[in-house]
């Protein structure tokens, strides 16, 4: 199952290991239970530092099909029931490496609050091995139990532990568990599940404070192309730059095929992502990942508030948070998200295997996700409300080749009808005849197009009446100081290789105000801290 590439590469990775990590299987019967044995082995026979053994105990585990980490003889709290390949490969190697000691990624502020944590709590992350977007959970919630010994953290294959998957009506990943009830369905990110837990024990974000960044000159809010290309713009001109980020990739992370970044000929969103990451890193960008952005206060010093509770002053601010899936807002779509109603067929589309389902769009993600369903499902129905498809000819070429695709244009979807807590029906009109029909499914895959992530600088800003932050050709937004780029903005073409150029272009411009207006911003900055510093002062 592992090449002798994989294995030299774990061999240099477990190099630098400061404690001994152990495998503990449970014993008992499965069929898949030596494959596992074999795969656990062999990354333990790659150091002296790694090591693997079968042992019963327990309820601690889930089956003969689960193991945990030990680190130094000691529970870390992190379990794997399942065999960890595919996307959740890397979520096993970064547990045995964070297990032993290598350093937590996650910003300081999030750890001293997971660390705050009071209660105890266990995480269970069902997922699929061809989901991209699970292992950033599972991977949280693994630092999240090395963070703090009263939580746990299992990931959970759904491939493999159908009989629990169907008891908990699970049909969308990663589905995450809180001490046996649902805590979070779908799609989901790392940076909401610090919100949910953050609503869930409010006095964490006590521990988040710390100590404050100094003045910045730039602050990026996103983590995709745009952000990207803004952060290391700014960090080459020598500026002090933080970038704050959900996730780095953004939207890019949920696609798979990318054929039109002029110069690659083919990469994926993951690899994109990762590329970016790695590029970035190369500079001095101080990077906030898995934080949102709760609110922007405006002002010649703009302060940028994170949902930890930190606080960012900033000199220039650039607006790079792109998009997220829009909604059909019929009825029966948000009731049944996770029970038949996706927006992810990399993510969801295995759970559908075999069944008849629905893509609601004709755009170019629509038929590419209505290909990739083609090949796993029973039947995929495509439906376009307006009279022609808008995806390019190459792809509804493909599309209409394939004989159990079948695509309705201008068709208008009216309602997701579901029996027994899942899908069971959608309800569409003929917009031609007015006709109503009803198609029995079992799945709704939902891509009708992207919404700006800006409401978040509603009154900061002039905003279009579709979300978009209002920009001119030099990135630069009704208020002097803050701009914007890609795809959260009026620029036309949503693409990556025009997101890349808008935040190199909103970088180029920050700089240009920063030549005239920096210094005085600086002292600006500096009166108003010796200001507050008097007061404190004067009333103790």
């Amino acid at each position: 199952m592992l090449t002798n590439d994989i294995l030299q590469a774990l061999k240099g990775y477990a190099a630098n290991m400061q404690k001994k990590i152990t495998f503990v299987l449970q014993t008992g019967a499965h069929e898949k239970r030596d494959e596992l044995v074999t795969f656990l082995s062999d990354i333990a026979g790659v150091s002296d530092n790694l090591a693997f053994e079968e042992r019963d105990l327990g309820d601690a585990l889930r089956s003969p099909l689960s193991f945990l980490l030990e680190a130094d003889g000691e529970d870390t709290g992190i379990r794997f029931s399942g065999i960890p390949a595919g996307h959740e490969f890397n979520s096993l190697v970064l547990a045995f490496l964070h297990a032993s000691g290598t350093d937590i990624k996650l910003d300081d502020s999030l750890q001293r609050m997971v660390a705050n944590v009071k209660d105890d709590l266990h995480f269970e992350v069902f997922i699929s091995l061809s989901c991209h977007n699970c292992p950033d959970v599972v991977q949280a919630l693994n630092q999240f139990a090395l963070l703090n010994p009263r939580i746990k953290s299992e990931m959970i294959d759904g491939g493999l532990f159908q009989d629990t998957v169907n008891e908990r009506d699970i049909q969308g990943v990663p589905s995450v568990y809180l001490n046996g009830e649902l805590f979070a369905n779908g799609k989901v990110t790392a940076a909401e599940l610090i919100d949910k837990l953050l609503a869930f024990d409010p006095a964490i974000a006590q521990a988040g404070g710390g100590e404050k960044l100094p003045l910045q000159d730039v602050t990026v809010i996103g983590g995709g192309p745009a952000g990207v290309a803004s952060a290391i713009y700014s960090a080459r001109k020598g500026l002090k730059v933080t970038l704050i980020a959900d996730r780095i990739g953004g939207q890019v992370k949920d696609t798979m095929d990318i054929e039109n970044l002029i110069s690659v000929k083919k990469t994926t969103g993951p690899e994109l992502s990762g590329a970016l990451h790695a590029h970035m890193n190369e500079y001095d960008v101080t990077v906030k990942e898995h934080l949102k952005v709760a609110e922007v206060r405006n002002g010649e010093i703009k302060t940028v508030v994170l949902s930890s509770g930190e606080e960012i002053d900033t000199k220039t601010l650039i607006v790079a948070t792109g998009a997220k899936w829009r909604e059909l807002g019929v009825p029966g779509e948000k009731e049944n998200i996770g029970n038949g109603v996706a927006y992810c067929p990399h993510c969801d589309g295995p759970f559908f295997k075999g069944k008849d389902v629905a893509v609601i769009g004709g755009g170019n993600s629509g038929i590419e996700a209505a290909l990739d369903l083609a090949g796993i499902v029973k039947s995929v129905t495509v439906f376009e409300f307006m009279p022609e498809l808008k995806a390019d000819k190459v792809l509804v070429d493909k599309a209409e080749q394939k004989t159990n695709v079948t695509i309705h244009r201008n068709a208008a979807t009216r309602e997701i009808k579901a029996s027994n807590g899942k899908v069971s029906a959608i309800e569409y009109q003929d917009r031609a005849t007015e006709a109503v029909h009803e198609l029995p499914l079992e799945g709704v895959f939902v891509q009708i197009g992207l919404v700006p992530n800006s409401d978040f600088m509603d009154g900061v800003v002039e905003r279009s009446r579709f979300g978009e932050i209002v920009i001119n050709e030099k990135c630069q937004t009704s208020q002097e100081g803050i701009y914007a780029c890609g795809d959260v903005t009026t620029v036309p073409y949503k693409q990556i290789v025009i997101a890349m150029g808008e935040g190199s272009k909103a970088s180029l411009a920050a700089f240009e105000y920063l030549m005239t207006q920096g210094d005085r911003l600086e002292d600006l900055y500096e009166g108003e801290q010796n200001h507050d510093e008097q007061q404190d002062a004067a009333v103790a």
